[in-house]
Order: C-alpha cells, then sequence, then structure tokens
C-alpha cells in the first residue's frame, strides 16, 4: 500500500513539473518526452498522449528482455504521468512569466519525482529500459547509450522547432539529475555513476 502511493506521488509530481512548467515552453524532460512534443508541434497530438505512447512503445520492444514483472511498475508509472500531465495541464499554470524561472521549478519538481520512484525502485519511462536492455545483451554502458539516445531525440526537436530547445533540454537534465543524487543517491550511482541517467526517460 504504502510502495503504490509513493508511486502515484512520484508520478504526480513528474507530471505536474511536465505539464506546468516544462511543456507549456516545449521542453523534452527526457528522449521521451522530446518524441512527444515532436508529435504535439507535426500532427498536435496531445501531450499526455503522446508521452504514454511514446513509453508504450519503449517497454513493449524491451519487456521480453527485461521482464513482465519489472515493465508493470513503469506501466504505471507512465500511465499515472500521462494523467496527471492531461488533467493538470487543464487545471493549473505557472505564475510565472519567465521561461528560465520555469524551467528551473519543473526542473526540480522532475527530479523530487524521479527520487520518489527510484526509491521504490522503479523507472520514471520506457526510454530508459532501452538502454537497460542494451546493457544486458552487449554490455553497453546504458548512461552513454540514452545520452545519444536523448541527444538525437534533443537535436531533432530543436532543428525542427528552435534550436534554443536543446539548451533547455541539457539544462532540465541537469538541473533533475543534481536534484537526484541530492534528494536520493541510489548504490549503483556510486558504482557507476552516469548509470542513474538510464532511469531517466522523459
Amino acid at each position: 500500500m504504502k510502495k503504490g502511493s509513493l508511486i502515484f506521488t512520484g508520478s504526480v509530481v513528474q507530471g505536474f513539473g511536465m505539464a506546468v512548467f516544462l511543456f507549456p515552453h516545449s521542453i523534452p524532460s527526457g528522449g521521451a518526452a522530446g518524441l512527444a512534443v515532436l508529435l504535439n508541434y507535426w500532427i498536435h497530438l496531445p501531450m499526455s498522449l503522446g508521452l504514454w505512447l511514446m513509453n508504450i512503445m519503449f517497454l513493449l520492444f524491451t519487456v521480453q528482455y527485461l521482464g513482465k514483472i519489472s515493465a508493470l511498475g513503469t506501466i504505471m508509472v507512465i500511465t499515472v504521468t500521462s494523467v496527471s500531465v492531461n488533467v493538470l495541464d487543464v487545471l493549473f499554470e505557472s505564475p510565472f512569466s519567465n521561461i528560465w524561472v520555469d524551467l528551473l521549478a519543473g526542473s526540480i519538481l522532475l527530479g523530487a519525482g524521479i527520487s520518489i520512484l527510484l526509491s521504490q525502485r522503479v523507472s520514471n519511462g520506457g526510454i530508459g529500459y532501452v538502454a537497460l536492455a542494451i546493457y544486458k545483451y552487449k554490455r553497453i554502458n546504458p548512461g552513454k547509450t540514452l545520452f545519444w539516445m536523448n541527444g538525437f531525440i534533443f537535436l531533432l526537436a530543436a532543428y525542427v522547432i528552435d534550436w534554443k530547445i536543446i539548451i533547455l533540454a541539457v539544462i532540465c537534465q541537469w538541473v533533475s539529475t543534481r536534484i537526484v543524487t541530492w534528494i536520493y543517491n541510489p548504490p549503483f550511482h556510486r558504482e557507476t555513476p552516469v548509470y542513474s541517467l538510464a532511469w531517466r526517460k522523459k
């Protein structure tokens, strides 16, 4: 019961950061969110639906490698986060009128939400599962894999929409990662510092 409540809370917190502070400026919080931003730009697909579809797609490709039990928790996170984005986007708007303040606020909330999820040993998105699957069978560092995957998506979003997006996305990643490190420093973070990035997906 407690675990489920914490997973729900972490999902809502990161969803709030995305919906209210990041997505209104088309700032992707990760690779899957970057693809959701592109789908919203190209075909006006709602951000919440695009985020859910992208994350589920990544999970479907990797569930055979990482196990169904492991994927179930992430599916819950993806679904609650996506619903939160859809609902909170309507109910709230940023009290700030500055993109940089919104970026900071959204990144802090994102990092806080991810920290709660990591404390319950669940991933906050499906794209990290791709990196973990590659690591399991190819022994390629998941942090490096995720860096290049996210980097490509950020570059594509910046090229299509606005080049400043890549700067905002990198800052978002840096701030939220620092928050995760500050709030919750998992055991594997000490062994391989870049590994924690593999849990970042949105």
